[in-house]
């Protein structure tokens, strides 16, 4: 797709995907670009849409699996300081969609704040969060970014804004239904604690995830959890810990991780994907559905 050539101020050509995303893999964006906030984010969707050119959002980039040929469009990073900003009123936090969770839960353990610490240990920003409904499975229920989000303020793909109470948010399964805008910002309900109490079960939370991957560059997660079953299991449980493609490997900490163990590709990735829902699919009959995002 060709851009007008004075299409945009402040928008980069060619950035590679691979230097945006926690996987390291990813050929180059035909465009890039960071608005400085709201107003600057509706008048770049606005001369997109009526341009008629793909824009994509990427917050942490720690759930996507780009492409090695890249993705046409513009591609938008919610990174100014505008979108990062966050306070805390009473007992909830208003915050912006390019917020790191880290710090959210930061803030929340300096104002003594609970009801986020499951979030400790996910890399990703908050509009991620909220665009997949993020969490972690508890035994046989699930805890999500949706349990504790009030409202969201978004803004559709023509640049006009509008607020989404988190009860009509389409909250499920790792998929909400705020997928279809650009997500601005949330207010999230929590409840008082203490710093100290909230401190120690973030501590606890990142405990559980220590058998998790963390020696190398991935997206997470790579396949949603079955119902009542779990994914890295079924993968563990058909030898698949260990297996390579290319610079591309199935974690041997956590079967659901493929990791870059250096200069993969995404068809690496796919090709391990594709053998790890084969050898699933034939042991068990159960179709293991992609929980990262493919861009192409």
């Amino acid at each position: 797709m060709k851009l007008p050539h004075s299409f945009l101020k402040g928008i980069k050509r060619g950035t590679p995907l691979r230097d945006l995303t926690t996987f390291r893999i990813g050929g180059p964006a035909q465009a890039f670009v960071e608005p400085a906030d709201a107003g600057e984010l509706a008048g770049l969707l606005k001369q997109c849409g009526a341009a008629g050119i793909p824009v994509r959002v990427i917050g942490a980039g720690s759930n996507i699996l780009a492409s090695d040929k890249g993705v046409a469009g513009v591609l938008v990073r919610l990174s100014a300081p505008f979108f990062r900003s966050a306070r805390a009123r009473g007992n909830r936090i208003e915050c912006g969609a390019g917020l790191a969770l880290p710090a959210l839960l930061r803030l929340c353990r300096a104002r003594g704040l609970t009801g986020a610490e499951f979030l400790a240990g996910i890399p990703g920003s908050v509009g991620g969060a909220l665009a997949m409904n993020c969490g972690v499975a508890v035994g046989g229920a699930t805890r999500s970014i949706g349990d504790i989000v009030e409202q969201v303020t978004v803004a559709r793909y023509n640049g006009v804004s509008r607020v989404i109470d988190g009860a009509r948010a389409g909250f499920g399964y790792r998929r909400s239904g705020l997928s279809r805008y650009v997500i601005v910002s949330a207010v999230f309900k929590l409840r008082k604690s203490t710093g100290a109490l909230v401190g120690r079960r973030l501590r606890e939370w990142m405990d559980k995830r220590r058998g998790q991957e963390y020696r190398y560059p991935s997206a997470g997660c790579v396949f949603k959890n079955p119902r009542g079953r779990s994914a890295g299991a079924l993968i563990d449980a058909c030898g698949l810990k260990g297996a390579r493609a290319g610079g591309a490997m199935i974690s041997g900490k956590h079967a659901n991780f493929i990791v870059n163990t250096g200069r993969a590709s995404c068809a690496d990735v796919l090709s391990l994907m594709r053998r790890a829902r084969r050898a699933v699919k034939r042991k068990y009959g159960i179709a293991l559905e992609p929980e990262i995002k493919l861009w192409k």
